[in-house]
């Protein structure tokens, strides 16, 4: 895989990963101001904190890939 390649595919992980987390914290909000469950908000918060997790491991990634 090319340099530029690499670049682009690190690109669109990070992109992905923070639109995940974006996604999974919105819905917590709909879900709090809703009066929702909080089985569902507990259930949620802990995919957030998963999912940021693996953005932070794809961040710190993509940094040391594109710039070696």
């Amino acid at each position: 895989m090319r340099t530029s390649e690499r670049n682009l595919f690190f690109q669109y992980l990070s992109y992905i990963a923070t639109a995940a987390v974006a996604v999974v914290l919105l819905m917590g909000l709909v879900n709090m101001f809703r009066g929702g469950s909080s089985n569902t908000s507990q259930k949620l918060m802990r995919w957030r904190v998963g999912l940021q997790a693996i953005a932070i491991v794809v961040l710190m990634a993509a940094f040391y890939f594109t710039h070696r």
